[in-house]
């Protein structure tokens, strides 16, 4: 069995101007950056969780339907996934409710019907879909 093993942390300081999170990846992609506290963010100057959340399944699902289409990568085209994560404040708190996954593929040599086959099976085999446990849709365009 292979594991992989990938690290973010948050870090909160509390100080007399109020306090502050910021967030880094073992990756170094993200090092140091603004993140708000659990609660969505209404501002735009700062990631929360919930954006976080976003990233990480939009790139998923673009690599899943990728995958599922068996594109080598020197294959042309292009997959652009924008995922859209709804908060409600239920009895418990801030819960993510729903995701909504709006996927736009420019792939000369894939026919409508594989796509949409596509689609399905990237919905299921996803690596974050498959974590989540929120309400997840699917919109999909293939743009010629």
């Amino acid at each position: 069995m292979q594991l992989i093993i990938r690290k973010a942390s948050v870090q909160w300081k509390a100080g007399s101007r109020g306090d502050t999170r910021v967030v880094s990846t073992g990756s170094g992609v993200l090092k140091n950056t603004r993140c708000a506290s659990a609660a969505p963010l209404k501002e735009n100057s700062a990631t929360d969780p919930t954006e976080l959340i976003a990233a990480a399944h939009a790139g998923s699902f673009s690599l899943a339907l990728a995958k599922e289409l068996k594109l080598a990568p020197s294959a042309s085209g292009s997959i652009l996934t924008t995922a859209t994560v709804t908060t409600e404040h239920l009895g418990t708190g801030w819960t993510i409710t729903n995701i909504h996954l709006n996927t736009i593929a420019t792939l000369p040599k894939v026919t409508q019907s594989e796509f949409i086959a596509a689609i399905v099976r990237a919905k299921t085999s996803c690596l974050i879909s498959r974590l989540l446990r929120a309400t997840i849709s699917v919109n999909a365009k293939l743009a010629k």
